[in-house]
């Protein structure tokens, strides 16, 4: 068992366990379902991990050493920041900035190894700038915007803005991407799709990485042979999909890599018709017992959960009861015989049933991804196998 942490705060009876075993399982599963996906005549792509938003609260770090050590050869970052922190924990694959860099970051990206996206003139005049002072080429993909409306070069002028590109000296071009917008929605995703290849399919791609499949992405049949995939959410063990709609393919089997858990600091008898927490939005309808963990909104944990999900403590399920506050929360224990110190999971496994961030995000009407990154404003990170 690894008890590491980075930047950890660990004088709290409460933590993110992360399991790195899970991880690599996940990553395993995926290239297997993706071997068996790929038509016969197609290579294995290239694999990107997106660990942007530190590893999407997993930590990016040690979720990148663990990767890395299986095969994934690059990975997807949301700021020169984010890439930096790779580079000075000895991450040395290729680090793609997958947002919008300011032109003022892009020295660090360059002299660190991080490559940039790009899709306007201001960008290849600062790559010139850079190139003309220090005579470093900073590396780049292009990113077309073929239908998402956030950034990149429009797919109408996408041809004439790479063909400048690659004649640019000053600019080392390695690729050319696409992000899709609804890849579960057939008519949205086969207009994107048109749009890029019509767009790839008039430049020279010879020496570029061409990628567009995110984790959902990965299983739906493209029309277009890409280099690279992207993989996201998936990775941690979570599903791509969105709520209510019917799936469009069959996911690899995943094991989830984020649980969430803390220790009982207080245990105490209220009394039938006594309320809880602030506002009374819990009233005991009988004399119960109740329990208390110190984690609470500021640690990530919706306010709007209040009265509505279920944990785990010693193997059997019990019932969040009262307004979540800042830094605490109560459960009904039932007839548990706990103790103080005793462990209650809010999200993961215990020794009968998981407990999936998918259910929170549910009643929250958000997405997993939301809900995962928050979960790390003060809580330590655990890493276990």
């Amino acid at each position: 068992m690894l008890n590491r942490t980075l930047n950890a705060n660990k004088l709290r009876d409460a933590w993110v366990e992360i399991n790195l075993g899970n991880l690599e399982y996940n990553i395993n599963s995926i290239k297997e379902k993706i071997k068996k996906h790929l038509p016969e005549d197609m290579e294995m792509p290239k694999l990107l991990a997106t660990i942007k938003a530190d590893g999407y609260g997993h930590g990016s770090v040690m979720c990148a050493t663990t990767l890395a050590a299986c095969g994934v050869e690059a990975f997807g970052v949301a700021s020169v920041d984010e890439g930096l922190e790779l580079r000075q924990n000895k991450i040395t694959s290729p680090i793609l900035v997958l947002g919008a860099v300011p032109i003022w970051a892009f020295e660090s990206a360059a002299k660190n190894d991080i490559t940039v996206s790009i899709f306007n003139e201001e960008h290849l005049e600062a790559a010139k700038i850079l190139y003309d002072r220090t005579k470093i080429k900073i590396k780049a993909h292009i990113k077309i915007d073929t239908g998402m409306n956030r950034i990149g070069i429009c797919h109408n002028r996408a041809k004439e803005f790479i063909k400048k590109v690659q004649n640019a000296d000053y600019i080392d071009l390695n690729g050319i991407f696409t992000h899709f917008a609804d890849v579960e929605n057939p008519n949205v995703l086969n207009l994107q799709r048109n749009n890029f290849k019509n767009v790839i399919n008039s430049i020279d791609r010879k020496g570029l990485i061409i990628h567009c499949q995110n984790s959902l992405g990965a299983f739906v049949d493209p029309e277009i042979k890409c280099d690279m995939i992207r993989l996201g959410i998936i990775l941690y063990g979570l599903t791509p999909l969105t709520y209510g709609k019917t799936p469009c393919v069959e996911l690899p089997k995943l094991k989830p890599v984020m649980g969430l858990k803390g220790r009982i600091t207080n245990i105490h008898t209220v009394k039938k018709g006594e309320g809880i927490s602030y506002g009374y939005t819990y009233v005991a309808k009988k004399d119960i017992k109740v329990a208390t963990i110190p984690i609470g909104y500021a640690d990530g944990v919706s306010r709007n959960l209040s009265n509505r999900i279920f944990a785990s403590l010693n193997g059997k399920m019990i019932k969040q009861v009262g307004r979540i506050t800042m830094d605490q929360m109560m459960f009904d224990i039932g007839d548990n015989k706990a103790e103080v110190g005793d462990i209650i999971t809010l999200l993961g496994h215990d020794e009968n049933d998981y407990y999936s961030v998918d259910e929170w995000a549910k009643i929250l009407n958000t997405i997993n991804y939301e809900l995962t990154c928050r979960l790390k404003v003060r809580l330590p990170r655990i890493y276990v196998r």
